[in-house]
């Protein structure tokens, strides 16, 4: 689909250095926003191509059956090298054809603190081409689109969140999201471990979800950040709905 050829406006998109990163990070939140019916989609900056386990080919494969069970309305992969994103002018521009394509009014992106070099490096690429695509000066034969806001969700990190979203109902279609990465998750019999192929893995993942989901009165829950302070023009409502569902 070249510039200009877009089918529908995204009400979110969000941005993962590689393939299963958003699914496993902020898919309940995706997968609650598609159940009330906003438009979502997904970017992965890379095609995953040089992880120790798989191809770029098959997690391709993963790639599309983890947004048919998201429900996304767009999802892509880009051609930035794994291992290699850096925010260089080539890349802004990749990624700025792509928030003007959709016209988002909310990015998600990695939080720049991280153990991996291309969550960190991705984080900045992001936050970078989600301001500059505002400005109508950079030509990419498409109108100049800013998102309202880019919000951050965290990896191996933690931090303070802004905000925690309640993804209870949404989470055991979170985990389906992210088995759907078997190349990662259950590798061939001999193959090489890694990290996210070890059985605690996918169980510290559920750990962490019910962690942050107990600081909100939720049975799951995940993390975000946000570095602008945010709107509240009625907190006497706003903490009123929060001290009622605090009751139930």
């Amino acid at each position: 689909m070249s510039p200009g050829d877009t089918l529908v406006q995204l009400d979110a998109l969000a941005f993962g250095a590689h393939p299963d990163d958003v699914e496993l990070t902020c898919g309940g939140t995706l997968i609650k926003l598609r159940a009330r019916n906003y438009d979502i989609g997904v970017i992965a900056l890379t095609q995953g191509e040089a992880g120790t386990l798989g191809s770029a080919a098959i997690r391709a494969t993963e790639f599309e059956e983890a947004a048919d069970i998201i429900g996304l309305s767009a999802h892509k992969m880009l051609d930035i090298p794994d291992g290699n994103i850096v925010s260089n002018q080539e890349n802004r521009i990749k990624v700025i054809v792509e928030i003007r394509e959709y016209r988002p009014k909310i990015v998600f992106a990695p939080y720049w603190i991280d153990r991996h070099p291309d969550h960190e490096r991705a984080s900045l690429l992001v936050r970078e081409a989600a301001f500059l695509a505002g400005i109508k000066k950079i030509e990419t034969n498409q109108p100049a689109h800013r998102p309202y806001r880019v919000i951050y969700y965290p990896s191996r990190v933690e931090f303070q969140p802004s905000f925690i979203v309640d993804v209870t109902e949404s989470h055991d279609r979170k985990l389906k999201a992210i088995q759907a990465y078997r190349s990662q998750l259950r590798p061939e019999p001999g193959a090489e471990k890694t990290n996210i192929s070890r059985p605690e893995f996918l169980e510290a993942v559920i750990t962490r979800a019910k962690q942050y989901g107990s600081y909100i009165g939720a049975a799951y829950g995940e993390p975000f950040l946000v570095r602008e302070p945010l709107r509240m023009d009625d907190p006497v409502n706003f903490f009123d709905s929060q001290y009622l569902d605090a009751l139930l």
